[in-house]
């Protein structure tokens, strides 16, 4: 996606790659709640406006709570090469996510990598220390280990 896009155009290619757990898109008003929750007050229709083009010129305490939000650094809306090479890295982000679903779709592999996902980082090592254990016996009663 090289080339020099518009702020509407980033911005809603944020939005494109971006989704709720549900897998649909963040609605301005999400985005806007989620923001001012973060003490910065913006509102789901100046989004609306700048993702339309309708405004164009953000202050920079606004780019910095929508960098945040999505994840990426604040200089994605200033500079294309770092536009670029961000876009790149969601975009391998989302295909990894696309191969992990299509591994998994509709098991219970999946219900319990959502789950884990919401875990802290020691308790997912709980987790899998006792997958671990479980796999092993397993194993082992297979006759396999």
């Amino acid at each position: 996606m090289a080339g020099e896009r518009s702020l509407a155009d980033k911005l809603n290619h944020l939005f494109a790659c971006h989704t709720a757990r549900s897998g649909q898109e963040y609605s301005n008003e999400q985005v806007a709640a989620a923001i001012a929750d973060t003490g910065v007050t913006i509102s789901q229709s100046y989004i609306w406006q700048l993702r339309k083009a309708k405004k164009d010129n953000p202050t920079f305490k606004h780019l910095q709570a929508l960098a945040g939000f999505f994840g990426v650094p604040v200089s994605y809306f200033f500079d294309d090469e770092v536009t670029d090479r961000v876009d790149e890295q969601l975009k391998s982000l989302k295909d990894e996510q696309t191969r992990l679903n299509e591994l998994t779709a509709g098991s219970d592999a999946q219900l319990m990598a959502m789950r884990a996902g919401e875990l802290s980082p020691d308790r997912r090592r709980l987790v899998m220390e006792l997958l671990d254990v479980v796999y092993r016996q397993e194993q082992a009663e297979r006759g396999e280990g």
